[in-house]
């Protein structure tokens, strides 16, 4: 089969290659700024009271939905595809489900936010065992033995359910699917579902609700201590970076 040749853009100079990126680069701060506007909204969504008592099967044994959070305040839960009659059975989960699986950044950073990703599934704990040994994936992944699946939405298609809580009071605040679940894996894509955000103070947020300066609380993933205050060395560096970053932003340089 003969393929048609690309009608590729034009090659110009660099400065019109400049000049359209900087047409580009003001198109994309204002998608930018909707995003960040967006969010805002997302954290003054109502909260829905979660009356139901689930039961989840865990390495450990029998765990229910207050556990899956770990003692963090905030629990997104993606629901997988790996069970009997989706495809790749026994050896794989959904191809879908999988390649989100490979995105998942680090979970150290988002649980540095109080924030807990886990996975969950109908297949059982030693399959899915078997099954993150083989992908190397390190997230935690629960079976579902109830009626969690269908009650949030993700019985028949994949999806994230977000939820905080108040002690032993769970809370949903927020639900995505489908292409909503294409962006997700990153660290700021998780914290920007939940009703806390990321939790710095640039951000428009309801009064009251925690929040601290940007980049501080940042930490080698292997580093992260409760409690400890921002390494004085870093808080240096990182107000002498975004010093200079404010500075081109100003000059129109970024």
């Amino acid at each position: 089969m003969t393929q048609s040749p690309m009608r590729t853009p034009p090659v110009v100079p660099p400065t019109d290659w400049e000049a359209a990126r900087l047409q580009m680069l003001a198109k994309e701060k204002a998608f930018t700024h909707a995003r960040d506007a967006l969010a805002a909204e997302r954290r003054r969504m109502p909260w829905m009271a979660v009356e139901k008592a689930y039961e989840f099967e865990g390495p450990n044994g029998k765990a229910s939905l207050v556990d899956l959070f770990e003692g963090r305040r905030q629990l997104i839960v993606y629901r997988a595809f790996f069970e009997p009659g989706v495809f790749g059975w026994p050896d794989h989960g959904c191809r879908g489900c999988s390649l989100g699986a490979d995105q998942v950044s680090h979970l150290s950073h988002l649980n540095a936010r109080d924030t807990t990703l886990a996975y969950a599934s109908r297949a059982p704990q030693a399959d899915i065992a078997r099954l993150k040994a083989r992908m190397g994936w390190e997230m935690p992944w629960y079976t579902i033995t109830d009626s969690f699946d269908k009650d949030f939405g993700v019985d028949e298609w994949h999806g994230h359910n977000v939820f905080i809580r108040d002690g032993d009071r769970v809370f949903r605040t927020y639900f995505i699917n489908n292409r909503g679940d294409e962006a997700m894996g990153t660290v700021w894509s998780y914290l920007d579902l939940t009703a806390l955000g990321r939790q710095e103070i640039w951000e428009d947020s309801p009064e009251g609700y925690p929040q601290t300066p940007p980049y501080k609380w940042w930490n080698w993933h292997d580093d992260y201590q409760p409690e400890a205050s921002p390494d004085p060395k870093w808080v240096a560096v990182s107000d002498a970076g975004e010093a200079a970053f404010r500075k081109a932003s100003e000059e129109g340089r970024a």
